[in-house]
């Protein structure tokens, strides 16, 4: 018994459908992953931020005070320059952490990655 064949606009309207539910499962997959990469995000930028207030609010007297100290030694514009560049080495190091920490935050990997198997499946012809 010979299968009867479907109809051509039935078979489109199933591929119109696959190709539906294959780009709204990319989208989800999408908005799931940006959302944790996103989370990781977050954290490194409260964590930045925290820190660069703390050490702003802790360091104003404590360079304060050195500035004061040093200046019995030596010259008061010395001690200045002194300690301004030791702020700057210190500041120097939080940007660094803070950048190496936002260089690690990858935006959607496995949705790249799909999405060019998918396309990759679209270029080979059909028999």
């Amino acid at each position: 018994m010979a299968a009867s064949p479907r109809p051509v606009a039935d078979v489109l309207h199933d591929i119109a459908g696959n190709i539906q539910d294959i780009v709204h499962s990319e989208l989800r997959l999408a908005k799931t992953e940006l959302s944790e990469e996103l989370g990781k995000s977050t954290s490194a930028a409260v964590l930045l931020g925290a820190g660069a207030l703390l050490l702003t609010l802790s360091a104003v007297f404590v360079l304060l005070a050195i500035v004061y100290a040093l200046s019995l030694v030596v010259a008061e514009w010395t001690a200045a320059l002194i300690v301004g560049a030791g702020v700057g080495v210190i500041a120097a190091v939080c940007f660094g952490v803070g950048v190496k920490k936002f260089k690690a935050v990858r935006a959607a990997p496995q949705t790249v990655a799909s999405i060019k198997e998918n396309v990759e499946w679209a270029k080979q012809p059909t028999r």
